[in-house]
């Protein structure tokens, strides 16, 4: 059935449902978010928030006239939402879904139904159940979801603290633990610390991911770190000692009359100075919090009110021993910029009076948390906000300084000072020399009245004046009604007249429809209180180190010292017993050197330390040499007899020496005319069951390598095929013997046994061999037996061996 839109209805609803279905389906499709925000697919948290930051404020329709600039913001701003969702974004990631169906997504638990029969008069449950509900609750309550960790617990415990408690349903101990989580709450909360709980059940992959391997399970999320607490949370005391252990180290100074002067007089860290007076001998862990959350803009100090070596810090700044006191200083300020005294500040008194002196009077652009703050930005020309920034060396001259400082104080609302070193903001003093077409070199001592229209685009014009600087004047001079030398006349005269042309520029800037010379775009400012990797391990090392000197000297030096004194007590055992073993064996030798001196023998070089055993294989020892052998071990035999057994053994023992050390051999040596029948029977075994004739005395220097886990054996004989072999005669010698197999080297143990009938002719003469040569050609013979190009012969089973 074809729809016919002929009439000029059928027309004008085919156009009213292309309206109406065109703009749905393209809402339902953004793109790809990535590349609308221009960040790459494994672009972090911050990443993604700074690109939609600097898209947002361009392409803001009040901010750009381009027609598609709305279009273009919603699609920015689409992009943003989805990618911080971290659900969507795998979503996307994984599939390429964009739109915001609920039935493409897993639905996701709501905890706003939780404690809804909390306040019902009619539960007939008992009182006991209904206590136990009501303390549960309060999990339910402050649960949150795996975006909500992400997005906001995680990224704002770059200063502020938070504790995070999972649980699940029908869990005893976390009902035993509502009680102590419930304290831990209103401890904290005040405190300025984030307490949240997290179901485990619902948000398994997060559970999973931080590593919760049981509930309830209470984590500490702080500066990005997650640190899981193993103990139980009954323990109000515990759990605040392990948050107070996980502060950065050294975030506090402990300042006494010795240390005092020079901390409140290095502003070279860009911070302002606060001192926490206490008359006790650890801070508080309120103020240590605050110190955390205003860490990059305040250095904080503690002085123990009761100690000795605080009297004169105490009496300078006039604090009253019951109080507690914080004291905020600036640079170059006789009196503190803010105090505040009383029993126990509380945190948002702190933390009013914080934010209210957060910033030096002449700040320096040392990041750009800083810029922004001092200079923010500010797109209508109407209420635009300048500052003046003087570009500097390091450790600029403090009387440069001071002279800018003291027109800080009096600046007007809309106008700021600060400084800024040239070699540490290189790329920031590049663009503005640069814009401005004037040479890098002459821009010392420069001002430039900045105006930031944008975060990367900014306004600017240069002091025509250098700022003046008097090297040759004392610091007498330079106060106010002193008298001066000519030098010093010269210099205020300069000084003036350079007050006066900044005060005219700044007037003429801060006027709505007046125009700034100078345009371009900048970088973003250098942390300069970043530190690099190797300085951070080395700092961390010292942390460890200082960490653990500290931890001796607390309630935990008890458990330390005691291991460390059974660890000691060990290695000294163990010292002491190696000492003796080798007094005793010194002693020995040394009994041994002085028989034999006695005796009057003298050493034999060739004689060798008894390293190595040779054993004798006989039915005592069978099992432990041949049938209980472990796996993958060898015993290597050498046939004697009476007469040659003390030339044979001396010689085997020396070419056997280089495998002392090998752990799987095991040397011996065979009596064979007492054990003549064993070594029959083997070789019988091997060669399929036919009879032999083997004559005792032919056997003497045969080694036999037995492997008994796998059942078979190499042998080696001077006379041996394998040592000596007459190629031609293989064959005929295998048949005399009687054997069938295939190797013409089985069974060809010349001299053995003899054939009767076979010829004269066909019959092999050996060559004659005496007795030291026997073992001449061993060497080589072992070098191809660990090599394994030797020949096997295998055994059904290894016969017994009967004592005589």
């Amino acid at each position: 059935m074809l729809w016919k839109c002929k009439s000029w209805k059928g027309r004008w609803l085919c156009v009213l449902l292309m309206v109406i279905v065109l703009p749905i389906l393209a809402a339902q499709k953004i793109g790809d978010p990535y590349k609308i925000l221009g960040i790459h697919r494994r672009a972090s948290l911050p990443e993604i928030r700074k690109a939609y930051r600097q898209l947002a404020k361009e392409w803001h329709p009040d901010k750009n006239e381009d027609p598609n600039a709305e279009s273009r913001f919603v699609e920015i701003k689409q992009a943003y939402e989805l990618l911080l969702d971290t659900e969507r974004r795998q979503a996307y990631d994984l599939y390429g879904i964009t739109n915001e169906d609920d039935h493409m997504y897993k639905q996701r638990h709501d905890y706003s139904q939780y404690a809804r029969f909390s306040n019902d008069p009619f539960d007939y449950f008992g009182t006991h159940f209904r206590t136990q509900d009501q303390d549960i609750t309060l999990f339910h309550k402050l649960s949150i979801t795996a975006r909500h960790f992400e997005n906001n617990i995680l990224e704002k415990s770059v200063h502020t603290p938070a504790l995070v408690l999972f649980y699940t349903d029908w869990c005893f101990d976390c009902v035993r633990s509502a009680t102590a989580w419930r304290r831990l709450v209103e401890a904290l909360q005040p405190l300025g610390v984030t307490l949240a709980t997290v179901h485990a059940g619902h948000e398994a992959n997060l559970a999973r991911r931080i590593g919760v391997h049981g509930v309830p399970c209470l984590t500490l999320i702080l500066d990005k770190q997650v640190y899981l607490y193993k103990e139980s949370l009954s323990s109000l005391p515990k759990i605040l000692d392990f948050i107070r252990w996980k502060f950065p180290y050294k975030q506090i100074s402990h300042l006494t009359d010795r240390n005092v002067d020079v901390f409140v007089s290095d502003f070279e860290d860009n911070k302002v100075k606060a001192l926490i007076f206490e008359e006790r001998q650890v801070i508080r862990l309120r103020y240590l919090i605050t110190a955390f959350h205003y860490r990059d803009r305040v250095s904080f100090a503690f002085v123990d009110i009761s100690a000795q070596n605080t009297q004169k810090v105490t009496a300078r700044y006039k604090i009253q021993r019951s109080m507690d006191t914080m004291v905020l200083l600036k640079e170059d300020s006789v009196e503190p910029a803010a105090t505040v005294s009383t029993t126990e500040i509380p945190s948002q008194t702190l933390r009013q009076l914080i934010e209210a002196n957060q910033m030096l009077t002449l700040p320096r652009l040392s990041s750009q948390s800083v810029l922004d703050s001092v200079c923010p930005v500010e797109w209508r020309a109407a209420r635009r906000r300048l500052c003046c920034v003087l570009v500097a060396r390091e450790r600029a001259h403090a009387q440069s300084l001071a002279q800018l400082r003291a027109l800080a104080r009096r600046a007007p609302e809309r106008l700021k000072y600060a400084y800024v070193y040239a070699h540490a903001q290189p790329d920031f003093v590049d663009a503005l020399a640069n814009g401005s077409g004037i040479d890098i070199s002459t821009l010392e001592h420069r001002i430039v009245v900045i105006w930031r229209r944008e975060a990367t685009r900014i306004q600017y014009e240069w002091l025509n004046e250098t700022w003046p600087t008097c090297s040759q004047c004392r610091p007498d001079e330079l106060e106010e009604g002193a008298a001066r030398g000519e030098e010093a006349v010269r210099y205020h005269e300069r000084l003036n007249e350079t007050k006066r042309a900044l005060e005219q520029l700044v007037k003429r800037l801060l006027k709505p429809n007046e125009v700034v010379a100078y345009e371009t775009r900048v970088k973003e400012l250098v942390d300069e209180a970043v530190k690099g990797p190797l300085w951070r391990a080395v700092w961390r090392l010292c942390e460890w180190a200082e960490r653990a000197l500290s931890a001796l000297r607390t309630q935990h030096a008890l458990s330390a010292l005691s291991v460390l004194a059974t660890v000691a007590l060990v290695l000294a055992a163990g010292y002491f017993m190696a000492y003796l073993i080798r007094v005793e064996e010194e002693s020995v030798q040394r009994q041994k050197e002085e028989r034999r001196r006695q005796n009057g023998t003298k050493r034999n070089n060739n004689d060798q330390q008894s390293e190595m055993r040779l054993h004798e294989l006989r039915a005592e020892k069978y099992n432990g040499l041949v049938r209980l052998l472990k796996p993958g071990c060898r015993t290597i035999v050498l046939l004697v007899d009476g007469q040659s057994r003390v030339q044979l053994l001396s010689k085997f023992h020396k070419i056997v020496w280089p495998y002392r050390k090998n752990k799987t051999l095991l040397f011996a040596y065979l009596c064979v005319d007492r054990h003549v029948e064993w070594f029959r029977r083997v070789l019988q075994l091997s060669l399929g069951g036919g009879e032999l004739r083997v004559n005792a005395r032919n056997c003497v220097g045969t080694v036999l390598a037995l492997n008994p886990h796998r059942k078979y054996f190499c042998i080696y004989h001077a006379k041996h095929p394998e040592c000596a072999k007459p190629h031609k005669r293989m064959s005929r010698m295998t048949v005399s013997l009687g054997g069938r197999a295939a190797d013409p080297e089985a069974g060809a143990f010349i001299g053995f046994t003899t054939d009767p009938d076979s010829s004269d002719d066909d019959r092999y003469d050996p060559p004659l061999l005496l007795q030291e040569n026997l073992l001449d050609g061993l060497g080589n013979w072992l070098d191809r037996l660990f090599e394994g190009s030797t020949h096997r012969y295998y055994v059904n089973y290894w016969p017994d061996m009967t004592t005589k």
